[in-house]
C-alpha cells in the first residue's frame, strides 16, 4: 500500500471532471446524444447525487486498479508477499535494496499516461465494442466513449505513476 494512498481519492475525481468537460456542449454532447439516441427530455429526472456518488466510488476502484498497471514496483512487492511484510526478513531487506536501486525507475507522468492509453485501447475499447455490437450501436458510440476513457485513464495513470510513494 502506498504511503500517500489519498491520491486514489484525488484521481477518482478525474473521470467526473473529464466527463463534465468531454460530454459537455463544448465538446461531444451533441455527438454523444445522437450516438445514444437521447433527447434532452430523456436525461431529465435522474438522481444525480446517486450517479455522481457511485461514479466517484467506481473512480476509486479504477484508480486502485490502474496503480498496479503503472507502478511496476508493486508487482515485485506482491511477488515477495507475505515474507516482505516481516520486519528484518530476508525478503524485506531484498525489497528495500531493490527499491533503493530501482524504486524510481519508470515513475514519470508520461510512463503512467502511456499505460493508461494502452489500457484504454486494448482493454476498454474492446469491451465497449463488444457491448456495442450486441446493443446494435454504431462505431461512433465506441469511438466517443473510447476517447473519453483514453484521456481519463492517461491522466489517472500519469498522476499515480508520478506521485504514489510505496514503502
Amino acid at each position: 500500500m502506498p504511503n500517500n494512498f489519498y491520491f486514489y481519492f484525488l484521481t477518482a475525481l478525474i473521470p467526473l471532471v473529464i466527463g463534465a468537460l468531454y460530454y459537455s456542449p463544448l465538446l461531444f454532447n451533441k455527438s454523444w446524444m445522437k450516438a445514444n439516441n437521447f433527447t434532452d427530455k430523456d436525461l431529465e429526472g435522474a438522481n444525480m447525487a446517486l450517479i455522481f456518488g457511485l461514479s466517484y466510488v467506481f473512480g476509486i476502484f479504477i484508480s486502485f486498479a490502474i496503480s498496479f498497471m503503472v507502478v511496476h514496483q508493486t508487482s515485485v512487492f506482491g511477488m515477495m508477499m507475505p515474507e516482505v511484510m516481516e520486519k528484518g526478513s530476508t525478503a524485506e531487506n531484498a525489497f528495500n535494496s531493490l527499491m533503493a536501486t530501482y524504486g524510481d525507475k519508470h515513475r514519470t507522468f508520461s510512463h503512467g499516461a502511456v499505460h493508461g492509453t494502452i489500457t484504454a485501447i486494448f482493454l476498454i475499447m474492446p469491451i465497449l465494442a463488444i457491448n456495442s455490437l450486441f446493443e446494435r450501436r454504431g462505431w461512433k458510440y465506441v469511438l466517443i466513449h473510447t476517447g473519453y476513457w483514453l484521456i481519463t485513464l492517461a491522466l489517472i495513470g500519469g498522476v499515480l505513476s508520478s506521485l504514489l510513494v510505496w514503502g
